[in-house]
């Protein structure tokens, strides 16, 4: 384009109307640039060696213009990073502080970040607990306390921790069909922290598994008020079933512990 030709103030209208048109300019004025960045951070692209002040005006009008900038100040990282945390997947080797601001807005930024730490790990999850799918190998703390967050977190750990399955399971009965390595031990244990585990593998095991199983449950004095109510009303074992013909009531005056017995006949007064 001829712009030597053209008059300033025309080529000036050019550019607010199209800041884009920067980039067919052969040597456009430093006013011609700061207007375009000012206009649309993103045409920083087309500006070969910007002075600071043409990439702080960049980053104020769009923080995607991060890309652009070879060696940003610590206050354009921040500015960026506050206009956007997808921002950060443009900022190299970012400060803790940095990923925290990012962290701040959603967990899921912690995939732009390398190895990240305990710490920084427990921010995302608790921002959002499926930020774990972006943690190649969450910390075991983290994974634990991303299922009692929402026991579904456990889709999305690659190899889990057993105390993570375990408190997923006790979380809700469903996450069993995320355990991978589902073996007859695991069974019994996932059955002794959520007994609604029982409809998953019900073919599984024997009924004297699931006698063990119980008698050692319902025996514990600080067995859990859910999983008393969780047994009694439970459809799959009952005095009548095919599977597992246990009188639930009787099981419980027989091994039940005070606690246990207790909470039976509150669940019983409910069903008068």
């Amino acid at each position: 384009m001829g712009e030597g030709l053209m008059e300033h103030s025309k080529l000036i209208e050019m550019i607010k109307t199209n800041p884009n048109a920067i980039a067919y300019l052969t040597n456009p004025t430093d006013e011609l640039k700061l207007l375009a960045v000012q206009k649309n951070g993103l045409t920083l692209k087309y500006i070969v060696q910007p002075t600071q002040e043409m990439q702080e005006l960049a980053i104020s009008n769009n923080g995607q213009a991060i890309q652009f900038i070879d060696n940003p100040t610590d206050e354009m990282m921040v500015k960026a990073i506050h206009d956007g945390w997808l921002n950060l997947e443009y900022i190299k080797n970012p400060s803790d502080q940095l990923v925290k601001l990012a962290l701040d807005q959603a967990g899921w930024a912690i995939k732009y970040v390398k190895n990240p730490s305990e710490e920084l790990q427990l921010l995302a999850i608790r921002k959002n607990y499926d930020s774990l799918k972006f943690i190649q190998a969450p910390y075991p703390r983290v994974q634990e306390e991303a299922v009692k967050i929402c026991y579904d977190a456990l889709r999305y750990i690659k190899s889990p921790t057993y105390q993570a399955e375990l408190l997923a399971i006790k979380e809700h009965e469903s996450a069993i069909i995320f355990v991978h390595d589902l073996t007859k031990d695991k069974i019994l244990e996932f059955l002794k922290v959520n007994i609604l585990v029982i409809k998953y593998v019900i073919n599984e095991i024997s009924q004297a598994e699931l006698e063990l199983v119980l008698r050692e449950a319902l025996a514990r004095e600080d067995v859990e008020e859910k999983y008393i109510r969780d047994f009694v009303n439970c459809n799959y074992i009952h005095k009548n079933s095919t599977h597992m013909p246990i009188d639930k009531i009787m099981f419980i005056d027989q091994y039940g512990s005070k606690k246990a017995k207790k909470i039976t006949v509150d669940e019983k007064l409910k069903m008068l």
